[in-house]
């Protein structure tokens, strides 16, 4: 029996089962095509020596309270240094998780009479941090430049005085698609304002050296780049790569950086490892791609679904409930691929999303997308 004081709760969960919404907690298992290891670093040998020679020399697992207080270690301020230099950006600061690094960016940067101009398919996490900033907001068209341009001009006819902001991801979570950044960085330059780039998906799989997408906007005084260390970097946390004076400003008024408690100075160092293989070993980055050309191959052959051009290749699906029931036949036939639905993605694009790792081989790929396809034909009878 439902205690009364609950039952509004559970009406809401049961209205979200039956729209095929519902969300629970799965584990991980069978052969990975859901997780963001790209480089197939999070269970590598080299992050776990890292971690012990961390150990060995002193360096505590728990940093002790925020950075403001006494949980400002070393190993924060070296891993600062060394992203900076490898960004190829003057300064960077470490944060928890690419969630609290973008409620820091848009609550604390963009300032009264700002606008911000986001892409319409941005990350969650940008609208929790424009939620709490003070600056107007808009919202541009996937992709197009063109509308990020007149939601400026439109700001300006309107009376705006202040600065713009323009907000996208390099490379988006759940299309695998890219923002054409260079029109972007031109449309900031030539408005007076300011590009914040989330590279949360090309960080260490693209770019000159794994530095993503952004790599060649990195050091402008007028761009801010987020680079999340929990994807193919294969630890947890967040680098902000940006002016200093843009530094100093979130450690001044970033809230979720200010009374947060540290990182562990232990995830640090590895982050520092990451970094450094990501450098040392450019191999990974072929052998990824050379797994993401043969999904895309066998995808187009078997199901006529159109390549991403990155390792995010998304199937639609359109129903709630039937990419629930095929992400299940697969999870029970031994790959576990996940389905995504709204809000995550707009109405009636549900899907499964299909993510190419180092921790498959070539033949797993293939065996999961044949599995896919007759699971597919299956559900349609």
């Amino acid at each position: 029996m439902i205690p009364p004081r609950l039952a509004d709760h559970a009406a809401s969960l049961a209205g979200l089962a039956r729209r095929g919404r519902a969300r629970r907690l799965l584990p991980a298992l069978g052969h990975d095509f859901a997780s963001n290891d790209y480089l197939g670093l999070a269970g590598s040998p080299a992050l776990a020596e890292a971690v012990a020679e961390a150990l060995s020399r002193g360096v505590a697992v728990g940093s002790g309270g925020s950075r403001l207080l006494r949980g400002n270690a070393v190993e924060h301020e070296a891993l600062e240094e060394e992203a900076a230099a490898f960004f190829g950006a003057p300064r960077s600061l470490f944060f928890s998780t690419g969630h609290a690094a973008n409620l820091a960016i848009f609550a604390a940067l963009p300032r009264r009479g700002d606008l911000v101009v986001h892409d319409a398919l941005i990350h969650a996490s940008v609208h929790d941090g424009l939620a709490l900033g003070r600056a107007e907001i808009a919202s541009a068209a996937h992709g197009d430049v063109a509308a990020f341009a007149e939601a400026i001009a439109d700001w300006r006819r309107r009376g705006g005085r202040g600065r713009p902001w323009i907000a996208v991801e390099s490379l988006y979570s759940m299309d695998g698609d890219r923002a054409p950044l260079a029109e972007l960085a031109a449309l900031a330059e030539a408005t007076d304002g300011f590009l914040v780039v989330d590279e949360a998906h090309a960080t260490g799989v693209f770019g000159p050296g794994g530095r993503g997408l952004a790599a060649d906007l990195d050091g402008r005084e007028n761009v801010v780049v987020l680079h999340t260390c929990g994807k193919a970097l294969g630890a947890a946390g967040a680098l902000v790569c940006a002016h200093p004076i843009l530094v100093d400003t979130l450690i001044d008024r970033a809230r979720s950086f200010l009374y947060s408690t540290a990182p562990s100075p232990l995830l640090a160092a590895a982050v520092r490892a990451a970094l450094r293989l990501v450098a040392a070993e450019p191999e990974r980055r072929e052998r990824l791609a050379a797994r993401v050309a043969l999904a895309e191959r066998r995808l187009a052959e078997t199901l006529a679904v159109a390549p991403s051009g990155s390792q995010i290749l998304p199937v639609p699906i359109g129903d709630n409930a039937r990419a629930v029931r095929i992400a299940a036949a697969m999870r029970e036939s031994g790959f576990d691929l996940r389905a995504i639905r709204p809000p995550t993605v707009p109405e009636g694009t549900a899907r499964l999303r299909l993510s190419i790792t180092l921790n498959v081989d070539e033949p797993t790929i293939a065996a999961a997308i044949d599995r896919l396809a007759a699971v597919m034909a299956e559900d349609r009878r």
